[in-house]
């Protein structure tokens, strides 16, 4: 089964809030592109990916050489060769996140080719549900509180907060934004804080990280994520040695390649590739694994589409060093795509698909109303 041509569904109109500037936001541009993957035989596969539909086109216009003929159900050889041949052509920014949407979509096609769940053909699945933490943006209007009891009435038992002011102002407004958040979810049910230390021009440094680390853990907050400039390796490792909760990172990285001196040298206590972004299913299960070998618990980043969440509910089925999945909330991105909504159990965890490929069913009328009237590709 063969390659045959790929087709861009670019989503406009409803990207969520998260530290972009303005002039990313305009109506005709886009943050989030769906990626199909047609084969010869009529089976197409769905990917995401993490920028724009301009980057991506672009990227895909330099793989095709590579791309169009080549084995549909073969994904790791097939996006690894697409790695190997294009080091000289922006290996690690789009064309490595063009890379993984097509990489989520070769994994569909195998899954639905063998009528079996990705995780499956990843090596097996270690668990059949997990917990998800609704991911929240911080801010002082109140939305962020009235957000949470949403949360909480949707069935989240963990939730994430992070940008918004938190680090922009001064240290009284970040722990009244933690202390409202902790006393609106309760003592049970658990709490991360992302401070968005990728944001531009981030202001902070080793002692600040520390300092604010440590008034997190008066608030019994789960974790604290990006917290330093993402490049700053040597403060995260002191970080992570002083600090006295975990520490989580690795949202802006890609390639797996990356990905090892971080965790060879315990730089972070939590490794959060993005699926999207990253190389694809492949790239990212390669992480988890070297994680897993270094003691690092395994948390995908997933501010992205409902495509991106099916393939991080694979990855931590297949993971053995998962213990939760990202889930952004409210997002029509995901809400809007899904033709079936996600039901939580009872105890707060997100049952894994078990069907063919990623496992889910796309909703046509969500995406067609969010690339301006495109339609979906029927598969065989």
């Amino acid at each position: 089964m063969k390659i045959r041509d790929v087709r861009l569904l670019p989503l406009r109109g409803a990207t969520p809030d998260g530290g972009w500037d303005e002039r990313l936001l305009k109506e005709e541009t886009n943050l989030h592109t769906l990626i199909e993957v047609m084969t010869d035989d009529g089976v197409v596969g769905m990917g995401s990916v993490f920028t724009s539909a301009a980057l991506v086109q672009g990227a895909i216009e330099v793989l095709q050489p590579f791309l169009i003929g080549a084995s549909a159900i073969d994904p790791s050889a097939t996006t690894e060769r697409l790695h190997q041949q294009t080091f000289w052509q922006g290996r690690g920014g789009a064309l490595t996140h063009a890379i993984s949407g097509i990489d989520i979509a070769l994994w569909d096609i195998l899954g639905k080719v063998t009528g079996q769940p990705i995780s499956r053909l990843l090596g097996g699945r270690y668990r059949e549900s997990i917990k998800p933490y609704a991911s929240l943006l911080m801010d002082e209007s109140g939305q962020m509180e009235r957000s949470m009891e949403a949360g909480i009435q949707r069935g989240f038992r963990a939730f994430k907060i992070g940008w918004g002011p938190f680090g922009r102002q001064d240290k009284k407004t970040d722990e009244a934004l933690v202390r409202s958040a902790r006393q609106t979810i309760g003592d049970e049910i658990e709490l991360m804080v992302d401070a968005g230390g990728s944001d531009a021009f981030w202001p902070h440094g080793y002692k600040w990280a520390l300092s604010t680390a440590q008034m997190l853990a008066d608030y019994d907050v789960a974790w604290f994520e990006e917290p330093l400039r993402p490049d700053d390796m040597e403060g995260y490792k002191r970080l992570t040695q002083a600090a006295p909760l975990p520490i989580a990172g690795g949202e802006v990285l890609t390639r797996r390649q990356a990905f090892i001196p971080w965790l060879e040298q315990q730089a972070i206590d939590y490794v959060q590739p993005d699926v999207t972004k990253v190389g694809g299913l492949s790239e990212e299960r390669r992480i988890a694994d070297l994680a897993d070998d270094h003691s690092v618990l395994f948390v995908p980043h997933g501010w992205n589409t409902a495509v991106g969440l099916a393939a991080d509910l694979q990855l931590v089925a297949a993971a053995r060093n998962a213990r939760w999945v990202e889930y952004l909330t409210p997002s029509r991105y995901i809400d809007d795509l899904l033709l079936d909504p996600i039901q939580m159990s009872p105890d707060g965890s997100l049952p894994i698909p078990d069907g063919p490929g990623l496992g889910m069913k796309w909703n046509p009328e969500g995406i067609e109303k969010y690339t301006g009237g495109l339609k979906m590709t029927a598969s065989a």
